[in-house]
């Protein structure tokens, strides 16, 4: 009876889910995608992973990376990766962003090099605020992230969309 009822939540998770290998449903136009963001994402079940804002004046080998924004953004989503491999995922699994930065300047600059840490083109959910001060002198920008791993959909596309 268990056996049964396994094959036919694996053939309704199928069914559901459809062929294509991806963990969440991500809705943008061509100007989000343009951004480096979505409108939303969507998942269903799998493991939520709530990453504290993530910012820093060394990088990971002890130099100083005061002031410098590119050098910060590398050295966040380093500590996001590691962070994540921990449980078993990768930066593609992060599904919204809140990012603060101190210059609007760098707001552009920033949509643009975020680009490269998501090579699928699936972009998260995100929110890009300016403000006064971050936690240390020199500290540009803090980013908070929030990923969901393994959902139900891994082995396809979950969607509310209808497919064609």
């Amino acid at each position: 009876m268990l056996k049964i009822v396994a094959s036919m939540m694996t053939a309704a998770i199928a069914i559901v889910c459809g062929s294509q290998a991806m963990s969440a449903d991500y809705l943008a136009g061509d100007f989000q995608k343009s951004r480096g963001y979505s409108t939303a994402v969507a998942t269903e079940g799998g493991r939520t992973i709530w990453m504290a804002g993530e910012g820093g004046i060394k990088d990971t080998k002890g130099n100083d990376i005061s002031n410098n924004t590119p050098a910060q953004i590398e050295y966040i989503f380093g500590q996001f990766a590691e962070t994540l491999k921990t449980y078993g995922g990768t930066t593609d699994d992060i599904v919204k962003m809140t990012v603060f930065i101190k210059d609007q300047a760098d707001g552009t600059p920033f949509t643009q090099m975020r680009k490269k840490f998501f090579p699928r083109g699936n972009y998260p959910a995100s929110s890009l605020i300016t403000i006064k001060d971050l936690a240390w002198p020199g500290m540009m920008i803090e980013i908070e992230a929030f990923a969901v791993i393994k959902d139900a959909c891994t082995q396809g596309s979950c969607s509310a969309k209808p497919s064609p």
